[in-house]
């Protein structure tokens, strides 16, 4: 599970320049004051349940301040809900919450007539839920084939998706963690924002507004400002559009790529995409950049 990460330091460092008490922030987040006192201190760390109501009460957005690499699985959008497991039988009205624990080990599929009541809890739509569910599924699937001793993904685990990303707010989490990072990680909402008016050359979005989108407030967006991100970050216009077949193949090369980048392949082979599977053509322009990559890499090594 791609946990969010907690840094004390900076949970700290935040706290005090709100001008805020340990037991301020205690207060909100409902925990004693030695609880605060104690992830500060890094002898505890918050449960991940928590860390909704600890980032309101520092007065920062929850992916700024406990940032999270990769899509989210069903336990993450429980969590960031700042729900535990245990209060979902509430939620879909069954006696335990032994189908929700289930779902999100991977163990089964959560019955359709609980969607929709999960989704409205954990603030997203029913499509994102169930993109989630198929994130924990192949999670599962992934650890049994590990146990088993099966074949390993040339891949490194942290490289390793269940599959192309759907909504807008997906694709564009998707590219700035895997394929625009710049050494200090993914760009903030405001550098974004910056960027994508500089390249339009005009005022098209704010940071609230590609925070929006980039969490899935919003899917409403001026095809200008898709157009100035995908310049900006190397990708087809078309990886933003609905069709999912086009994102996948746009989606196929950069997760290849960002594989080969990290020595993980040499020369590449398209799979798992069956009959929308990358062309000859569209394999051979990835192998050249493939091989392009690496002759720059040798050239810095040496």
């Amino acid at each position: 599970m791609p946990a969010r990460h907690f840094d004390r330091h900076r949970a700290r460092a935040v706290r005090r320049a709100a001008e805020l008490s340990q037991g301020d922030v205690a207060a909100e987040v409902g925990v004693g004051n030695s609880a605060v006192a104690n992830w500060e201190a890094g002898h505890t760390s918050p449960d991940p349940e928590k860390l909704p109501a600890y980032a309101a009460a520092l007065r920062s957005g929850l992916d700024d301040l406990f940032p999270r690499e990769g899509l989210p699985d069903l336990a993450d959008l429980r969590c960031d809900a700042g729900i535990y497991r245990y209060e979902t039988a509430e939620v879909i009205g069954t006696r335990s919450a032994g189908p929700v624990a289930g779902a999100e080990r991977g163990d089964r599929r959560l019955k359709d007539r609980y969607v929709p009541l999960l989704a409205e809890k954990y603030g997203v739509s029913e499509v994102e839920l169930r993109r989630a569910e198929d994130r924990s599924l192949a999670a599962a699937k992934e650890r049994e084939s590990d146990a088993a001793g099966g074949a390993s993904s040339p891949e490194p685990a942290s490289e390793r998706q269940s599959g192309p990303p759907g909504s807008l707010a997906e694709k564009i989490t998707e590219i700035l963690q895997r394929s625009y990072p710049g050494p200090d990680g993914p760009p903030s909402d405001a550098e974004m924002a910056a960027e994508v008016n500089a390249r339009a050359g005009a005022h098209l979005i704010a940071e609230g507004d590609f925070e929006a989108l980039r969490t899935g407030a919003t899917e409403t967006v001026l095809p200008a400002v898709l157009d100035a991100l995908a310049d900006i970050v190397g990708v087809s216009r078309m990886y933003f559009e609905p069709d999912e077949a086009v994102a996948a193949q746009v989606y196929e090369g950069l997760r290849l790529l960002a594989a080969a980048k990290q020595g993980a392949v040499g020369r590449v082979r398209a799979r798992g995409l069956g009959k929308q599977g990358l062309s000859p053509e569209a394999m051979a322009v990835i192998n050249d950049l493939v091989a392009e990559m690496a002759e720059k890499q040798e050239n810095v090594d040496g």
